[in-house]
C-alpha cells in the first residue's frame, strides 16, 4: 500500500496540473474523446468548466489514476507550454521505468485520431444549441433483384405462378429411406443444377445450403442486371452480402462425424468451414471480390428477415450501395428430419402429402419441413436510378423482438408478435390502416397459427381491406430460408397485383375470419404497405415492410 501511495504521488501532481493550472483560449470541439480505455470500454465524461475532463472514475491507486488520466486529451496549447515538461527528466520515466520515449508514447497516443490533438472543453449549453446538424434525407431502399431456390422452382417468376395456381410442393421424401421416421413427407428439391453458377470443385464438396445460396445468389444479381460490365464500374467496397442460415451445413457436418469413427484422415478438410452458417455469404463475397458488410446471422426461422432488416440499415447508414440479402437451409437429412421428429413438430399426414401442409385450418397435425433458399437485391434508390436498374419495390423498414418465454412456444398473449409488428410500423413511418397485405408466419402448427392470427387481428383488425396467406401452405417451412422466399412472394404481389390462396383451408379454426384470409384461388389486391413475418425457435420475431416504388 505504501509503494502504491509514493508511487501516485508525482502522478497526482501531473494531474493537478493538467486540470487545474492549464487554460486554452482556443475554440475547442465538444465532441468526447474516444481514447480506447479498459479494455476498450469508453469512460463517461464528467462536466467541468476548465479545459479538461476527467472521468468520474477513478481512485487513489495506480490504475484508478491512469484510467482517469487516460480519459481525456489535453489541447495543442497545452502541448506549446510547460505542462508535461514542468515534470522534469524524473517525472514519467521514474514511474514507469523508461528513461526515454515514456513521453512521447503518451504523446502519440493522444494524437491518435488523425494527427491533430483534441481538446475535451465541454461549451455552454446555449452554444450547443446554436451548431444544429445540417438535415440529412435518410437513404431509401430499394428491391431490384431477386432470386429463389425452392419445391416450386428455381426461378422467382415460376415459383410465384405456381403460388398463384395453388401448387404444392409437399412430396414424399427421396432423399433417403424415411421408413424409421413417422413422417416421410417434406418440400424436398427434387432437381437442382449449379451448372454455371458454382465451380465444379465446389460443387463436390459443399452443403446444399451453400450450393443454394451461391446460386440464388448470383441469380438475384443477374436478375437485377448486375452484369460483368455494370460490376467493372461499382464500388466493390460499398457492396455486401449478408444471407443467413439456421441450421448451416449439417450433412457436411453429419459426414464428417461418420468418417471420423474410421479416422480422422478421411474426414473432408472443408468440414469445419463448409459447416459453419457464415461461410456461404463469405464464399459469395469471394466469388464476386464485394469487400463491404460480409456475415451470417442465424436466428432459427427468423433468419432472412433479420439479414434483410441488416442489410437495409447498412445501406441507410451509407457503409454500403448495394446488398445481396436472405437466407438458405437444407436439413433433408436423416438427423434433420429425426431432430423435428424427436421434437413432436412435424406433420405424420404421409398418406396425402399436398394435404400435409395447412395453416389455420383444424386439422393440421403440424409443419412440413422444406429445403431452399431466397435472395433479395438490395440497392439504394440513387444507386438504382444512376444505372437505370428496374425497381421492383421499395423496403420500408421492420423490426426485432424477444418473446424470452419459451425455446420452442410463442407466448400465449402473443405480445411479443404485437411489439415486433407496432415497432415495424413506428420504425418505418407506416399507419396500420395502410398495411393491407400480409404474409403470415403461419407455419400449420396448433398453437403458432392461432397466436399469430391474434395479434394480427390486434394490430390490423379494423381493416376492412386486409388479406392474409401462408407461403407455407404450398412449399412447407424452409427454416432460416422461409423469411427471404417469403419475402420474394410480397414483392411479387406487389409487382403482379394478386395474392396467392392458402390451399387447404378446409375447415377454419373457431374464430378465424375468412373475410381476412385469402380463399382458396388468388385474389387481385392493389396492395399499399405488405407486412412479412417470420418467427424462430428461441422466442425471435422479426417483421419486414414493402411497399410499391413510387
Amino acid at each position: 500500500m505504501a509503494a502504491a501511495t509514493s508511487a501516485a504521488s508525482p502522478l497526482c501532481t501531473w494531474l493537478v496540473a493538467a486540470c487545474m493550472s492549464v487554460t486554452c483560449d482556443g475554440d475547442y470541439s465538444a465532441r468526447p474523446s474516444r481514447a480506447k480505455l479498459g479494455g476498450g470500454r469508453r469512460r463517461r465524461l464528467a462536466k467541468c468548466s476548465g479545459s479538461y475532463c476527467l472521468s468520474s472514475r477513478g481512485g487513489s491507486s495506480i490504475q484508478g489514476l491512469m484510467t482517469s488520466c487516460l480519459a481525456f486529451e489535453p489541447c495543442d496549447d497545452y502541448y506549446s507550454s510547460q505542462g508535461l515538461s514542468s515534470l522534469g527528466s524524473n517525472g514519467l520515466s521514474s514511474l514507469f521505468g523508461s528513461k526515454t520515449g515514456s513521453l512521447n508514447r503518451s504523446r502519440r497516443r493522444f494524437n491518435a485520431h488523425s494527427g491533430e490533438t483534441m481538446a475535451v472543453a465541454v461549451q455552454p449549453t446555449e452554444e450547443l444549441t446554436k451548431q444544429k446538424k445540417p438535415i440529412t434525407r435518410q437513404r431509401r431502399v430499394v428491391v431490384t433483384g431477386m432470386s429463389v431456390v425452392t419445391p416450386l422452382g428455381h426461378d422467382a417468376d415460376v415459383f410465384y405462378n405456381n403460388l398463384l395456381e395453388g401448387v404444392s410442393g409437399i412430396s414424399e421424401i427421396e432423399a433417403f429411406d424415411c421408413s424409421p421416421f413417422p413422417t416421410k413427407i417434406g418440400g424436398e428439391i427434387k432437381s437442382f443444377s449449379t451448372d454455371g453458377w458454382v465451380a465444379p470443385k465446389f460443387s463436390r464438396r459443399m452443403d446444399k445450403f451453400m450450393l443454394y445460396l451461391l446460386t440464388a445468389g448470383k441469380k438475384a444479381l443477374a436478375d437485377g442486371g448486375i452484369t460483368e460490365e455494370v460490376m467493372e464500374k461499382i464500388d466493390k467496397t460499398k457492396c455486401g452480402v449478408l444471407i443467413g442460415s439456421a441450421m448451416g451445413g449439417m450433412k457436411i457436418f453429419n459426414d464428417a462425424i461418420e468418417a471420423l469413427r474410421v479416422s480422422y484422415k478421411k474426414m473432408n478438410p472443408f468440414c469445419v468451414p463448409f459447416a459453419t452458417t457464415n461461410m456461404g455469404s463469405a464464399m459469395l463475397a469471394m466469388d464476386l471480390g464485394w469487400m463491404g458488410p460480409n456475415y451470417s446471422i442465424s436466428t432459427a426461422c427468423a433468419t432472412s428477415n433479420f439479414c434483410i432488416l441488416n442489410s437495409a440499415n447498412h445501406i441507410i447508414r451509407g457503409e454500403a450501395d448495394i446488398m445481396l440479402s436472405g437466407g438458405s437451409d437444407s436439413v433433408m437429412i436423416p438427423i434433420g428430419l429425426g431432430g423435428f421428429v424427436a421434437c413432436r413438430a412435424l406433420s405424420q399426414r404421409n398418406s396425402d402429402p399436398t394435404k400435409a401442409s395447412r395453416p389455420w385450418d383444424t386439422n393440421r397435425d403440424g409443419f412440413v419441413m422444406g429445403e431452399g433458399a431466397g435472395v433479395l437485391l438490395l440497392e439504394e434508390l440513387e444507386h438504382a436510378k444512376k444505372r437505370g436498374a428496374t425497381i421492383y419495390a421499395e423496403f420500408l423498414g421492420g423490426s426485432f423482438t424477444c418473446d424470452a418465454y419459451h425455446m420452442t412456444e410463442p407466448r400465449p398473449d402473443g405480445a411479443g408478435v404485437i411489439q415486433c409488428i407496432e415497432k415495424a410500423l413506428a420504425q418505418s413511418g407506416v399507419s396500420k390502416e395502410d398495411v393491407n397485405y400480409i404474409n403470415a408466419h403461419a407455419t400449420s402448427t396448433p398453437a403458432g397459427d392461432l397466436k399469430e392470427y391474434n395479434a394480427l387481428m390486434h394490430c390490423f383488425g379494423q381493416n376492412p381491406e386486409l388479406r392474409v396467406n401462408s407461403t407455407k401452405s404450398m412449399i412447407g417451412h424452409l427454416l432460416g430460408a422461409a423469411g427471404a422466399v417469403e419475402a420474394v412472394a410480397a414483392v411479387q404481389a406487389i409487382r403482379t397485383g394478386w395474392v396467392h390462396p392458402n390451399i387447404n383451408l378446409e375447415d377454419p379454426d373457431e374464430g378465424v375470419d375468412m373475410k381476412v384470409l385469402v380463399g382458396p384461388k388468388k385474389e387481385r389486391l392493389d396492395i399499399k404497405v405488405a407486412l412479412s413475418n417470420s418467427f424462430g425457435f428461441g422466442g425471435h420475431n422479426s417483421s419486414v415492410l414493402f411497399a410499391p416504388y413510387k
